[in-house]
């Protein structure tokens, strides 16, 4: 028999019962696009404007290449976890579950379209 309090076992957990974890990935991922976005858009906004030729040649640099993957990783992941987070606040039932699926299909298959573009690019 278990000596715990409701108080005991309901500490720490949130109302998706996962406690403060959605909300330390949040900061973690936002505090890693808060350093990496201002160079992203640095470098982006120099390569706007420039000939086909120029644009390839700069994202076909490894540092660069590699800045853009984790820019729309991260971003994509930051974006499912808000989504989940909304989604689950705001919506109950079949559509819930939908709506679920749908975020994740669509975060995942951005992710795997724009890697697949990059690499194409970079390689």
């Amino acid at each position: 028999m278990r000596y715990l309090t409701d108080r005991k076992r309901a500490e720490g957990k949130g109302a998706a019962h996962t406690g403060p974890e959605h909300h330390w990935h949040m900061i973690v991922s936002s505090a890693g696009l808060a350093l990496i976005v201002p160079i992203f858009l640095y470098v982006f906004g120099r390569t706007l404007g420039g000939s086909y030729d120029e644009v390839i040649a700069r994202l076909s640099h490894p540092g660069i290449a590699l800045l853009t993957g984790l820019v729309l990783f991260v971003g994509m992941i930051h974006f499912r976890n808000g989504a989940t987070v909304m989604i689950e606040d705001y919506s109950r039932g079949s559509a819930r579950k939908l709506l679920l699926i749908v975020v994740a299909c669509l975060t995942y298959g951005t992710i795997a379209t724009g890697l697949f573009a990059l690499g194409r690019i970079a390689f």
